[in-house]
């Protein structure tokens, strides 16, 4: 039986597309492995957000033909749609596929069809993907893929395309379908879930009534952009039964003139007050964000800038990555790059802030009675569960016995070695 050991790099969403290709290459005969010497395919679906992720991406195909000189290497993902000429041309890369072909890994390589990369920015549809797997107690579904906006450091829309959306039917049936499986919630990714439904003049909100009439129990969202939770979202979303409260916000700066640097269309004091209302209007929601550190032209005082607002926010967590170049991108081309040691120490500046309001979040919890789904079984050396409350804090559970995959109320008691301890209720 052919063998092969696939490695997902990246967003959820490319996660989640992992899975996909992992399911098709078995149903289709090939055995997975977890040893890449046992391995007769390497496949790495690759993520292009950094040039950091670039490197990567070509280190690991490199490093599997070291360890095993015998396996053929496969690229798909992000890397292989943006760089297909370069990398053709590559020794250690064997198989090239796009990241709308990928889902058909298994056809072509049965029929040994080594180079296929479709244009990406003609697709007009929505490629609906559908995961089988039942052993989990959440799971994703991927409404969208694709990107309108251009911002200038992103290279995301030229690897996905436009912005394509699932329909509302695929949707609804699918999260019923999961619901009656077992699980008991489902986290709704894509490479820009805030513009579902603009290709067939519908949005989000309409999305979400349609979700709140179903049989599954919670459900979380992806990242959005501000903008993208107005008020009357966010009325809808605390009247919710079914909404965890965990928002992850796509800021990427906390200054107005690197937002607009960026081709962001908002400004930080606004999102600022929405934070304030989140915070007021939630049961101790959790709210990450993503921020880039050394953008293109930010001086010491946009950064100063940046890390007096982001002190004062009710963020809880903040995922920071320096600045990286895009070949293609507007940001390229823009006057005012930095050296990476100044983008690495302010990278590390804006960790340290996360890691002290991360710490804050987890004691304001303290004592607090949360809904916990129990994802794991019992540890074979402690024998202890471990769940994630509905506002995204992992637990380890203290008294419990065989609860898995199931929905139990929890009092966070104690935090040790950064870890959460707490006990059924």
């Amino acid at each position: 039986m052919v063998s092969f050991l696939l490695k997902s790099m990246g967003c959820k969403s490319n996660q989640f597309e992992g899975q996909i290709i992992e399911e098709k290459l078995i149903n289709k005969g090939f055995n997975k492995v977890n040893d890449i010497k046992k391995a007769d395919y390497y496949i790495l679906n690759s993520c292009t957000v950094t040039h950091k992720s670039d490197s990567e991406t070509l280190y690991l195909l490199r490093n599997a033909k070291h360890i095993n000189p015998n396996i053929k290497t496969i690229l798909t993902g992000c890397v292989a749609q943006v760089d297909t000429e370069k990398l053709k041309k590559l020794e250690y890369i064997d198989y090239l596929y796009g990241n709308d072909d990928k889902f058909n890994l298994a056809d072509y390589l049965h029929k040994d069809e080594k180079f296929i990369v479709s244009d990406i920015m003609s697709l007009n549809k929505f490629n609906p993907q559908v995961l089988e797997d039942t052993t989990k107690t959440r799971i994703s579904l991927k409404i969208q893929d694709g990107c309108d906006n251009r911002c200038s450091y992103c290279i995301i829309p030229f690897a996905r395309g436009k912005s394509r959306s699932a329909d509302e039917k695929f949707i609804i049936d699918e999260i019923e379908k999961y619901s009656n499986e077992g699980y008991k919630e489902v986290v709704l990714t894509g490479i820009h879930i805030g513009q579902w439904g603009i290709d067939f003049n519908k949005q989000l909100l309409d999305l979400l009534n349609l979700i709140e009439t179903t049989s599954i129990h919670r459900y979380r969202l992806g990242s959005l952009n501000p903008t993208e939770i107005p008020i009357n979202v966010l009325e809808f979303l605390k009247s919710s039964t079914k909404f965890a409260p965990h928002f992850h916000l796509s800021l990427q700066s906390a200054c107005d003139k690197t937002l607009r640097a960026m081709n962001r269309f908002y400004n930080t004091e606004d999102y600022l007050v929405q934070i304030e209302y989140i915070v007021e209007n939630f049961n101790k929601p959790f709210i990450g964000c993503d921020i880039i550190a050394g953008f293109v032209g930010e001086t010491e005082e946009d950064f100063a800038e940046t890390v007096k607002n982001l002190k004062r926010s009710k963020l809880t967590k903040i995922h920071t990555f320096p600045y990286s170049i895009r070949q293609g991108t507007k940001a390229e081309g823009m006057e005012g790059h930095l050296p990476d040691k100044v983008k690495e120490e302010r990278a590390t500046i804006i960790k340290k802030i996360s890691s002290e309001k991360e710490n804050l979040f987890l004691q304001s919890n303290l004592g607090e009675i949360r809904e916990v789904l129990i994802e794991k079984r019992p540890d074979k050396n402690t024998g202890k569960l471990k769940g994630v409350t509905d506002n995204y804090i992992t637990v380890i559970i203290e008294n419990g016995t065989n609860q898995f995959n199931t929905l139990q109320n929890i009092r966070i008691d104690r935090i040790e070695n950064n870890k959460i301890f707490g006990n059924i209720v």
